[in-house]
């Protein structure tokens, strides 16, 4: 890709591109406001602000219109959802499908031939969200004001630039896009063949064939109430592994980028630049409506005091074990509490585990890694290409990098 020689012009917001105009928010977008009624006979996707991941500009989930009851707002596939409540938590997205979300989520097109790609990464960048912030009303719940933003007035390039400017931000998402997918399908190979071995009882016996369909020796068990393999016993969690809670770490502490990730009860938080724990431990969920979510970190990371950290006595009964085993275990037993929910080290004192024979956990131990370690790899790919994002976003968007407009061909991006 060969830069453009920089030319740049006097304007009354400063100095900016030759070729691009000063041009204010509303003149380039505006707020689409359609209700929705959810009704049994219309369900659609639903996205709420909780739907949304901190600072990312990605879904973590998508809920479903018959689980809500006020009026929300439709959108279109290709329309911008920007977060306006907290803006600070850059909750932006486009999402690739049609649906409805939540009021306090603004649904943002482009006017006349403006590509919607490009105003997506615009409204992302950090200047934007920082305006958003200082339009803030409300001390508690603070929420963005359209009526401010849409008469700030900004550098914007010819549409084609547009166009070039998003495809050099959307390949790089596509391929965080792609990454993500690679995790989710590693994740369902790996439960797949746990419930094989660890549920069904069909791991490998010794000719290789699957172990209870085989005619494999089982016995009963009197505290699950079922058959298990011969050899194998129920024991209680809290006899082979250590439980201790993470660490109180101060926010103005935590960096929204850096070198080693932070666990919090929901996943990675933000980053640290030294780490407590080398080797991937896996993490339960111990306070508020996410207690009982487990979590399994990746090498070299920190973890907050929203987890229980699980240590095993014993190196077999490794962290990808017990990362599935409590995954098909039913660990919403143990938590307690109704207006603050959560796990207590006592309360697992209950949460009994099925421990295999020693040559089966060794058998599975490298299968089970090798997920994990393609997982990790995966993640820290997510990690590098969102940073190159955010880095060159801004510096796309003030024009201090140009990109040649024949990288796209000269059409709009509305899809």
């Amino acid at each position: 890709m060969k830069a453009r020689k920089p030319n740049f012009k006097q304007t009354e917001i400063g100095m900016i591109p030759e070729e691009w105009e000063v041009k204010s928010i509303g003149e380039c977008c505006f707020l689409i406001n359609k209700s929705f009624q959810p009704s049994e006979a219309n369900i659609r996707p639903y996205i709420g602000l909780e739907h949304i991941e901190q600072h990312n500009l990605r879904l973590t989930s998508i809920g479903s219109s018959k689980d809500i009851e006020s009026n929300k707002f439709e959108f279109k596939a290709g329309q911008i959802l920007f977060g306006k409540l907290r803006p600070y938590f850059r909750k932006v997205i486009r999402p690739k499908f049609d649906g409805v979300c939540s009021t306090d989520i603004w649904v943002i097109d482009t006017k006349e031939e403006n590509d919607n790609a490009f105003f997506f990464y615009f409204l992302a960048d950090q200047r934007i969200i920082d305006e958003a912030n200082n339009s803030s009303e409300g001390t508690r719940m603070p929420r963005a004001r359209w009526d401010y933003l849409e008469h700030l007035k900004f550098p914007i390039p010819p549409v084609p630039e547009q166009h070039a400017i998003a495809k050099i931000l959307s390949d790089l998402d596509a391929k965080i896009e792609l990454n993500q997918q690679m995790n989710k399908t590693l994740e369902e190979i790996g439960r797949a063949i746990f419930k094989e071995w660890f549920i069904n009882f069909n791991f490998p016996n010794e000719e290789g064939k699957p172990y209870k369909s085989s005619g494999g020796e089982m016995v009963y068990n009197e505290e699950l109430g079922k058959e298990i393999p011969k050899g194998w016993r129920v024991e209680g969690l809290l006899n082979f592994f250590n439980v201790i809670y993470g660490k109180n770490i101060a926010t103005k502490d935590i960096m929204l980028n850096g070198k080693f990730p932070v666990f919090g009860g929901n996943g990675i938080i933000g980053y640290l630049n030294d780490y407590e724990y080398k080797e991937p431990v896996t993490l339960i969920s111990c306070r508020g409506a996410a207690s009982g979510k487990i979590i399994i970190t990746s090498p070299c990371s920190n973890v907050t005091h929203n987890s229980l950290v699980l240590l095993p006595k014993n190196e077999r009964l490794n962290s990808y074990f017990i990362y599935y085993l409590l995954k098909m275990s039913d660990i919403t037993q143990c938590v307690t509490g109704s207006a603050q929910p959560q796990i207590t080290i006592e309360s697992l004192k209950s949460l009994k585990i099925i421990i295999p024979s020693n040559k089966i956990l060794d058998q599975i131990r490298p299968l089970l890694k090798c997920i994990f370690l393609s997982k990790f790899h995966n993640e820290t790919q997510i990690q590098t290409l969102s940073t190159i994002r955010d880095l060159l976003l801004p510096k796309l968007m003030s024009g201090k990098i140009r990109v040649p407009a024949s990288m796209v061909e000269d059409k709009p991006i509305k899809e």
